[in-house]
């Protein structure tokens, strides 16, 4: 099995040499199995905007198509304290101004807070997941630290390129497992314990 130290490296290379045109269609077919899911239970959708110079998931796609299809839903976008590896929520509108922090992350500058237990719906981003529903993500914890401050009737779910890999050697106690996990070619269902 392999280490998440592992999995990053090979994953954020094996994501970094995709071609261009192999990414967007890879985020065309990931954006189709997204509208497969049902968003009509859900208030309050967290969704991170990708960096681009790392060939992210696109989710700038499945915001406008969902905004569109289920007008209810709200959405909210993070701020991250590279500091101390937390994050703020703000309420995403079209008014809100998006700066690029230092990683190249698009963030919102301010406006409206969200509290994460106010979000029922969180899309994760990741470089690799297990057949469990374990991720492995930049290495900074951020996200889990996040998820733990959720509901624990959260929906997560992650968005990933690539198929999951067996297992994560490493995966511990403080790693958040997902409940979906959508690919350009599947959605992986995983149970909550």
């Amino acid at each position: 099995m392999l280490t998440k130290k592992d999995i990053r490296k090979a994953y954020l290379e094996k994501r970094l040499n995709l071609p261009d045109d192999v990414i967007a269609t890879l985020n065309r077919e990931l954006l189709g199995q997204c509208q497969l899911l049902d968003y009509s239970s859900f208030r309050m959708a967290h969704i991170f905007l990708p960096i681009t110079d790392k060939k992210e998931a696109d989710t700038h796609a499945l915001v406008d198509w969902a905004r569109g299809a289920y007008p209810a839903l709200q959405w909210a976008l993070s701020r991250s304290d590279m500091r101390n590896a937390t994050m703020e929520h703000f309420l995403w509108t079209p008014d809100t101004v998006l700066v690029k922090n230092a990683y190249g992350i698009p963030e919102p500058s301010g406006g409206n807070l969200v509290l994460p237990a106010e979000m029922d719906l969180v899309f994760v981003p990741m470089l690799a997941f297990d057949k469990k529903g374990q991720r492995v993500g930049y290495g900074k914890g951020m996200y889990d630290r996040f998820l733990k401050q959720c509901a624990p009737t959260v929906t997560t779910v992650g968005l990933s390129l690539f198929d999951p890999v067996e297992a994560i050697a490493d995966a511990d106690n403080h790693d958040v497992p997902l409940d979906i996990v959508v690919t350009p070619q599947t959605i992986y269902y995983f149970k909550k314990s």
